[in-house]
């Protein structure tokens, strides 16, 4: 059996006092379009130099297709990637650039070079000097710059920060078409709504811990119902005496409630014959933001409520 892409066991990395990385466990399959979100400081970065090697852990281990990336450079064979905001002489041209890369990774890699530019959209103004490129031009030569080498794995920190809503759009279909051409790639964002049109399964993590594993589908789980009606009090009581709905969130005069679907109408005529006047019922899906958003809320509570247990 083929080694998964990306194997990682209790992985930790300190600087001094502080754990930045924090016994972390995840494992990205052949073919995964992974998002590893977070917060900003949560360790995402942290974690993706250890993968390629930049930086060595404090314990645990990493493996690529089986190889420990800190054995050497043929431990990289078949990854690529970029950690933050890619690098380009901006003096030189969009093809200039590649082709020293190229120069350097050696083997067929220059051959590679106009498939990659035509990938990521760039052919058109590769002669240009990269100084006069948008951000979102040089994340996708960024790409570009990986997909010279051919890779089986593609490693990519944040590439949709700082892009316009044009340069988020196109970004998020590169991304979804090098994993529909059999790339396996891991997304570190914080871009929930990003992650959730282009990833297939996601890993959170917060305080350098890692909190759920789990595909996207699965993690945004069923549809809620969206509720209006008054008065408040008596709706309160009325989804209290059914027994089988959950109130998540009630702001601005608006329920959001977690029931199976096929039991919306009788949530409706339970209010209706308690006399509660309903102006709204509707389903919602669940937004992977609004799911994260409750977990890393836990977390961060918890480890507030662990900070004041040693004070």
């Amino acid at each position: 059996m083929a080694a998964a892409p990306v194997e990682i066991r209790g992985l930790v990395k300190r600087y001094g006092e502080i754990v930045a990385v924090d016994h972390v466990d995840l494992t990205v399959q052949a073919g995964d379009v992974y998002g590893y979100l977070g917060p900003n400081g949560a360790g995402k970065t942290t974690s993706l130099r250890m993968m390629l090697g930049l930086i060595v852990p404090t314990e645990g281990s990493v493996r690529l297709f089986g190889r420990d990336p800190q054995a050497g450079v043929a431990a990289l064979e078949g990854v690529a990637g970029f950690v933050e905001a890619p690098r380009f002489y901006p003096y030189l041209t969009g093809r200039r650039n590649l082709e020293l890369l190229a120069a350097f990774d050696g083997g067929d890699a220059a051959e590679r070079l106009p498939e990659a530019l035509e990938t990521v959209e760039l052919t058109a103004r590769a002669k240009d000097k990269v100084g006069g490129y948008s951000h979102g031009m040089r994340q996708r030569l960024g790409i570009a710059a990986a997909l010279l080498r051919d890779p089986k794995l593609l490693l990519l920190d944040e590439p949709a920060t700082g892009l316009d809503p044009a340069g988020m759009r196109d970004m998020r279909a590169l991304i979804r078409r090098l994993g529909d051409e059999g790339h396996t790639v891991i997304l570190s964002s914080h871009m929930l709504g990003e992650v959730q049109q282009v990833c297939d399964r996601v890993g959170v993590i917060s305080y350098g811990r890692m909190i759920l594993e789990s595909t996207v589908e699965e993690l945004r789980g069923e549809s809620e119902l969206v509720l209006r009606a008054s008065p408040y009090d008596v709706v309160r009581a009325t989804l209290d005496d059914l027994g089988y709905v959950q109130v998540v969130s009630a702001a601005d005069g608006e329920l959001r409630l977690r029931v199976e679907e096929h039991l919306t109408g009788d949530v409706t005529r339970a209010l209706v014959l308690a006399g509660v006047e309903v102006r709204e019922v509707r389903r919602a899906d669940r937004q992977l933001e609004d799911v994260f958003f409750e977990i890393t809320t836990n977390e961060a509570s918890n480890e507030a409520a662990k900070e004041a247990s040693h004070v």
